[in-house]
């Protein structure tokens, strides 16, 4: 099963951990040293619903996002 809204096509992107030491300089430190760097990936907060498809109805996956926004009709 794929993590992407049957909506809006939302999905996982990704992005840097950034591990930051030492004290700032405003603090009377010497400033932040980035000491590591890691991949992550963010995941869009998808939801199970049960959605009304003409005189059916099915189980889509959509995310908060498009459940907030009151374009999809429960079943």
């Amino acid at each position: 099963m794929s993590r992407v809204c049957e909506m809006c096509g939302k999905g996982p992107i990704t992005g840097n951990r950034i591990v930051r030491h030492g004290l700032a300089k405003a603090k009377g430190g010497i400033g932040l040293h980035t000491t590591g760097i890691t991949k992550r990936r963010f995941l869009p907060n998808l939801r199970s619903v049960r959605v009304k498809d003409g005189p059916n109805s099915r189980k889509i996956r959509i995310c908060a996002a498009c459940l907030k926004s009151g374009n999809i009709v429960k079943a």
